[in-house]
């Protein structure tokens, strides 16, 4: 045991600014999605971003099935689909997806990244997926939605 209480180790995590993503995946069942900041660059020769789920996460499964997975980077006005997809389900977010390269996207995003697992690591409780980039698009105008200490932000224009 470490004796970091795993509580003060997401508190302090937390006091990092991120963006936020909404990570997506397509299988036989539907479409997929879930709110995260643990996404990251991984190389970019060959290209590889990773994210990292939670071995209870729903999405983690999705994924392992489909193989592939979008991360849609969102952007400064889309704190309410942050929060849909972090499990406050808003009805005015029932069909939050458009189709890229075959995989469920937010239309609108800064950026959306899609992938082709390529590699699995499990890590504690985590799973990182770590994902070549087969596909991007970004909106070179839009302005992230960032996360820290426990509250939404925008960089200043």
């Amino acid at each position: 045991m470490s004796g970091i209480d795993p509580r003060d180790l997401r508190d302090a995590c937390g006091s990092f600014a991120t963006g936020v993503t909404v990570i997506s995946t397509r299988t036989e069942d539907g479409d997929h999605g879930m709110t995260a900041n643990a996404f990251m660059s991984v190389s970019l020769d060959p290209p590889l971003i990773t994210i990292s789920l939670d071995h209870n996460c729903k999405l983690r499964e999705k994924v392992r099935a489909s193989g592939r997975y979008a991360v849609s980077v969102l952007n400064h006005e889309m704190e309410g689909l942050a929060m849909h997809f972090a499990g406050r389900h808003d009805p005015a977010h029932n069909d939050p997806f458009i189709e890229r390269a075959g995989m469920p996207v937010v239309p609108g995003a800064a950026c959306v990244f899609v992938t082709e697992v390529a590699q699995e690591v499990e890590a504690g409780d985590h799973t990182l997926f770590i994902g070549r980039v087969v596909e991007i698009d970004r909106d070179l105008e839009a302005r992230p939605l960032l996360f820290c200490g426990g509250k939404f932000g925008a960089l200043a224009s």
